[in-house]
């Protein structure tokens, strides 16, 4: 039975009371950055106050571009006390995406991923949905609450984010949150955040990754080694789907003891998430959706598998491992 807008709206603010502390986790990016900003519009007056907190390094620069020019307040979660907080709130992720995750008790969740074992009072994952944002628009909309510039803004900005304008899988839903936010938000403001410039010491990966490049048929595979950031490995990966004729990028690189294997594809009759869970998933934390996905695993869990100080061996390790996994016809890399 499909629940109305309304009526999500109802069952979330039954998580709430007017003395409530809540504390809003993410795993920052622009559609969670935005998502976030959504859930403290809508708790506006409905609780003693809102907090939102990002458990990872935020480098990239259209998220340090979108968090200065939106005014948004994150705060990073290792820097504050759990305690004072009554309740909790994932957007845009769910409880077992990362371990950081674990010692908090969610009442709300509220995601698109493709849905995992997640215990929480009020629970909303939609994973025909594109991004969050287009979920939080809603919620938004069935409060009748008009989003000031900066927050149309920013969701706007996660739609177009997390469907790659439209390029990636989304529904009618999507587009709908999209056309309405577009008559709200600041356009110019948006264009300045997607546009904003690559950081300096980013360029140093750009050369190892053009020089370790490993091209099979039109498959781009890269490790880079020990990185700075998993934004790294994001930008890496984005940037060899713009290379014709690479239709599958696959980027590597080690931060803060896990390797972080980040997959993107054309879309075309393929399934990224579905080949970086088979591939992975035993190891770790994957998956994703047709065109991009995702893997984090602990290095202590492949000291057994592979060399992990040796690049060149990780490197063959994650080729033969994704190449041995894509077994299903239509998951196959070409």
């Amino acid at each position: 039975m499909k629940i109305s807008a309304a009526e999500r709206l109802r069952r979330f603010y039954e998580q709430f009371s007017g003395t409530d502390q809540v504390l809003v986790i993410v795993n920052a990016d622009p559609d969670a950055i935005a998502s976030a900003m959504a859930v403290k519009r809508l708790l506006w007056r409905k609780a003693a106050g809102v907090t939102l907190a990002h458990f990872n390094p935020i480098k990239r620069p259209d998220n340090i571009a979108m968090i200065r020019l939106l005014g948004v307040r994150l705060h990073y979660l290792k820097e504050i006390g759990k305690d004072r907080f009554t309740r909790f709130v994932a957007v845009d992720s769910q409880p077992s995406h990362n371990e950081e995750f674990s010692g908090f008790k969610f009442h709300v969740v509220i995601d698109h991923h493709p849905r995992t074992e997640v215990d929480a009072p009020f629970v909303d994952i939609r994973p025909d949905y594109g991004a969050t944002a287009s979920m939080m628009t809603e919620y938004l909309r069935a409060a009748r609450i008009k989003p000031s510039g900066k927050l149309a803004t920013g969701l706007f900005i996660g739609i177009k984010t997390d469907t790659h304008d439209f390029e990636r899988p989304a529904c009618i839903e999507d587009v709908k949150a999209f056309q309405f936010l577009f008559r709200h938000a600041n356009i110019h403001l948006a264009r300045k955040i997607e546009q904003s410039d690559l950081r300096l010491d980013f360029l140093k990966y750009f050369r190892y990754a053009l020089h370790h490049l490993c091209m099979r048929k039109g498959r781009a595979f890269v490790h880079l080694g020990p990185v700075m950031s998993p934004d790294v490995c994001v930008v890496i990966a984005d940037f060899f789907m713009r290379v014709n004729p690479v239709k599958w990028s696959i980027v590597s690189g080690i931060h803060e003891d896990r390797l972080i294997i980040i997959f993107r594809n054309d879309g075309i009759r393929k399934n990224a998430g579905r080949i970086a869970k088979s591939s992975f998933e035993h190891l770790g934390s994957a998956g994703g959706h047709r065109s991009v996905a995702r893997a984090e695993l602990p290095l202590e869990n492949l000291r057994s598998l592979v060399a992990v100080a040796d690049d060149r061996k990780v490197a063959q390790w994650v080729i033969d491992r994704v190449e041995k996994k894509t077994q299903r016809r239509k998951d196959r890399l070409p």
